[in-house]
């Protein structure tokens, strides 16, 4: 038997498996003897009075265990021999447009003007040291976007969120902690965020696809230019262009 329950604990308990074991049976009479698993499905963070709580929703299991892992992990098929479509800048929305490209069968071809992750990080560093900021690679340009090297905080204000679970699942079957997907705030970290830029990298390479970094788009020809003619590199559509992009000659 499956039961979902909504209660209001201390932070050691919700942070503690086995004291939420223990709160459950001694608040919600579950028995200890039926009891096989617990599941966080949201939490939440009560500051309002002198004393913290955390709101939770969890899943309890009796007598049986959960048939699901944390999150759906997304088959990502290969397209190494599928049509080729071109996607302007590495950051979240050019790195989500490559993964989704090749769940409908086509091949990435990811062009970005700054750096990879690590190698930014030391382009970073040189603007705290020596003042020197690379024009190329620096807190706007390079893989993961300007929120690269942020705190790593996923949020929105938009009225139009989407999918935002899948969004989250892919951030865990990229590497993020699967707390994000029960948090009310959910927050990756500044140290694990690379990695998972980095993950997500791999897939794209591992599925066909292609990543080059310190490439710049700085025209879009239409398929009868000359300079198209039997390129390798001929795509049939643009699927991200951020705005430094240089605008298509009229």
């Amino acid at each position: 038997m499956v039961t979902e329950y909504q209660i209001r604990v201390t932070p050691e308990v919700a942070a503690n498996e086995q004291q939420l074991k223990l709160f459950l049976q001694r608040e919600k009479g579950v028995k200890a003897s039926t009891l096989t698993a617990v599941r966080i499905l949201k939490r939440s963070i009560d500051a309002r009075q002198r004393t913290i709580f955390i709101n939770l929703t969890v899943r309890v299991y009796i007598n049986e265990m959960p048939e699901k892992a944390a999150f759906l992990p997304i088959d990502y098929p290969q397209v190494d021999d599928r049509p080729a479509v071109v996607v302007v800048g590495a950051g979240p929305g050019g790195l989500f447009a490559a993964l989704r490209l090749i769940e409908l069968g086509y091949r990435p071809i990811v062009v970005e003007r700054g750096k990879d992750v690590h190698e930014r990080k030391k382009d970073l560093a040189q603007i705290g040291r020596v003042q020197a900021v690379d024009p190329e690679s620096n807190y706007s340009f390079g893989e993961g976007g300007a929120g690269a090297y942020s705190d790593g905080k996923l949020y929105t204000r938009s009225k139009k969120r989407g999918n935002v679970e899948k969004i989250l699942q892919v951030f865990c079957q990229h590497g993020a902690s699967t707390a994000i997907l029960q948090d009310a705030h959910p927050h990756i970290g500044t140290d694990k965020l690379p990695r998972v830029i980095e993950n997500m990298r791999q897939t794209i390479l591992r599925c066909g696809g292609e990543v080059h970094f310190q490439t710049r788009m700085t025209a879009q020809l239409n398929q009868q230019h000359p300079q198209l003619r039997n390129h390798p590199h001929t795509a049939p559509t643009l699927a991200h262009t951020p705005a430094t992009a240089t605008p298509p000659p009229r």
